[in-house]
Parts: structure tokens; sequence; C-alpha cells
């Protein structure tokens, strides 16, 4: 019996040139901007007003996202990993706003007539507009016939992942000089989201508190522990507080230690990379903050992998 597992990613420009149509991707997304009409005009408007600003903050990290490449040692790690279980296994990326585009992953896959198709998401966390994106797109573009379709929706709790970000943590410990170590204030930095997308349901914010607590039982509460949440655009109400003004709360109250978690992410990329390394790091430095170091992304992490590799086992096997 042949199994196709397709991983799912939002993807990143893989070059300066690639950002606009990334951003045309992006704002394209009715599951994430929901317009009555012009929704092609928008995005076309929209991505090439934000193109320009977007294209220095990733001239500040390599010219590219490195999303793509970690996506792809994840999917190498899962596939040798799930060939120990079934050799009959492959696993496919497919990306959201970037190539590999899901489109042609769908298409791929169909050619090769699989028995089985595995749909795993690389957010722990399910949203409408990431998990829920990525499954309603693979629906529209997917003709499907005999296979079997299995989809894992979340994974917040998986004792791996909680594992994986521990054993981060610890490692980003030992960046800090000894005698600050226990008086380091763990920040976990969450993608935020619209209040509305709360209202309406959507569960993001509360897998998202699930992982923390989840992390913090297992470290035996090690530390101070705060949540906040970054990347808002536009004008209407995301969530609170927001990672910026986390830090300079904490500045004020005399905390100096932070450890930044990235917390909804699983690799890598411009929200790490440049949003909590470079950009935030200039509110820590404005508001005095002495050690202010980043907790790299989940990347190889083999917990990780094994984390995903349960995930995948447990719908097949139901």
């Amino acid at each position: 019996m042949k199994t196709a597992v397709v991983i799912f990613n939002l993807g990143g420009p893989d070059s300066l040139e690639a950002i606009e149509p990334f951003l045309f991707n992006l704002f394209s997304d009715r599951d994430i901007f929901k317009l009555p009409f012009g929704q092609k005009l928008f995005a076309k408007v929209i991505s090439s007003r934000r193109a320009p600003k977007v294209s220095e903050e990733y001239k500040l990290i390599g010219g590219k996202s490195p999303i793509n490449e970690w996506t792809e040692i994840q999917r190498k790690m899962l596939e040798e990993k799930l060939k120990t279980y079934d050799s009959n296994i492959s696993v496919f990326t497919a990306m959201r706003y970037w190539n590999p585009i899901t489109k042609d992953v769908a298409e791929i896959i169909k050619k090769q007539n699989f028995d089985r198709i595995v749909l795993l998401p690389l957010y722990p966390h399910y949203s409408i507009s990431t998990t829920g994106s990525s499954f309603n797109e693979w629906e529209r573009v997917y003709t499907q016939t005999n296979e079997k379709i299995f989809k894992v929706n979340n994974y917040q709790t998986n004792p791996k992942y909680v594992a994986a970000l521990n054993e981060r943590i610890d490692k980003t410990i030992l960046r800090f000089p000894e005698e600050v170590r226990k008086d380091i204030q763990l920040v976990f930095s969450a993608h935020g989201t619209p209040i509305s997308m709360v209202k309406s349901g959507d569960p993001y914010s509360h897998h998202i508190l699930e992982t923390v607590n989840k992390v913090m039982e297992e470290r035996k509460n090690s530390h101070p522990h705060h949540l906040c949440y970054q990347s808002k655009v536009g004008p209407v109400k995301w969530l609170t507080p927001g990672t910026d003004t986390m830090i300079e709360e904490l500045a004020a109250q005399g905390k100096k230690h932070l450890l930044i978690i990235p917390i909804s992410f699983v690799s890598d990329h411009v929200e790490t990379s440049f949003e909590l390394d470079i950009e935030y790091r200039h509110v820590a430095d404005k508001v005095k903050i002495e050690n202010y170091i980043v907790m790299e992304g989940l990347n190889d992490s083999k917990l990780f992998i094994e984390a995903l590799y349960d995930e995948t086992i447990k719908v097949l096997e139901k």
C-alpha cells in the first residue's frame, strides 16, 4: 500500500525578486483576507506597496527566507524515519504561498497513484489562517478518486513536540552568563491573530496557551514566563500584549535577561530571524535589556521529527 505524506507550510520568498509575487499569493488568500469583491486587485495593490519595505527586511537576513531550506531538511528527516515503519511512504512538501506550491505538488502526487494520503501541517496549533487555509487549498486543487485521506489537525501538546521546545530552551539558557541564569524571563512569542478570529471560534490562541502551559509544567516552572504576540498588521484589534510591549514592560519591572521563544513557528524565517532577532532587539536595547537572546527554531530537531512521525502513524493506525 503506497502512502504519501504531505507536509504543509507557508513557504517564503527564495529571492528578493520573489517577494512581491509571494505577497500577492498571501493577500489573495480568502481564508485570511475576505473581501466581497476585488480580491485580486487588493492583493496586487497591497503586495506592490509592501514589497519595498519587506525587501529591506529580507536583505538583513540573507536576501531570502530560511523557511524553505529548513522545511526541506524536515521533509527528508521525516521521510527517512517513516521509511523504517513502511518503505512505501513518501513525503512531499506543499507550500501555501511559494514553491513548491500546493497545486503543483497535488499534480505530482496524483500521477503516482497513492492509496493513502496524510495531510500533515507544520503548524502545531490549528488556525483557519494556517492549517485551515492549507487544507482548503488542497481540496480545491486535488481531485480525490479512491485514495483514503487522513488529516492531522493539531498537535499542540504532543509530548515530543513539547520536549523539543524544552530541549531548545535548555540549550538557549546556556548562552546566558552563568550568574544570571536564575533571573531569566521566558518570553513566549506567538504569531498574533485578529480578535475577531478568536471571537468567531478559531482555536489557535487556546492551542498556543495549552503548549505554553505544557512546556512550563514539564519544566516544573523553572523560570517566570510570559506570553505575547507578534506580527500585527492593519488597524483592527489583535491579540495582546504585543511582543515589543512585553519587552518594554519587563524592562520597566527591572527584568534585564530575556529568553525569547518563538512558540508558533517550527523553523526560522523572517518573523524569527528579522522581527524577533533584529527589530525587537532594537526595542530591547532602547530599554536597557542586558541579555536579549532569541531561541533557535526547532529546525532540524530530532525530537520534533519524532513528534511528526508519531502524529502520522497515529492517523494511519486509527
